[in-house]
């Protein structure tokens, strides 16, 4: 909780309980919760805080850097806490999406639109969103 306070500091925010909760929740709930698994998680142990309360929250935490939107190819929307550069991978069959860190893949992809130039645009950041299924083996 020591760097969640320290987090919220250094983007100029003051501490506050909710502020603390949602990113307790953040942190505990690693697999890039969505709003609804975020206001669950809080309010097993904070049941007085609101819900208009998260989403505000988490709509500042936005804004100020903290975290990042995701979306899912279904249309929800997660939230991610990891702001090192990364990729995801998103399961379609369980919804899960976990971070792929490639260093290799960064500099094919940099290299590639360096090369490429999309006129009138400038690109500030790759991160690419990979949808697909894990295979499993069949029991035989």
């Amino acid at each position: 909780m020591y760097s969640d306070k320290n987090t919220l500091i250094s983007v100029g925010l003051k501490i506050t309980p909710q502020r603390i909760a949602v990113m307790e929740a953040l942190h505990k709930l690693k697999s890039h919760p969505s709003a609804e698994m975020i206001i669950s998680f809080i309010q097993k142990s904070h049941p007085h805080i609101a819900v208009g309360t998260i989403y505000k929250v988490l709509d500042l935490f936005v804004a100020k850097g903290i975290i990042r939107k995701v979306m899912t190819d279904k249309g929800v929307m997660r939230y991610d806490s990891v702001l090192d550069k990364h990729h995801h991978l998103y399961c379609s069959e369980s919804g899960e999406i976990i971070d792929y860190v490639d260093e290799e893949l960064d500099v094919l992809l940099k290299d590639y639109f360096e090369r490429k130039k999309v006129t009138g645009f400038s690109i500030e950041e790759i991160n690419l969103h990979l949808i697909g299924s894990y295979n499993k083996k069949k029991k035989e």
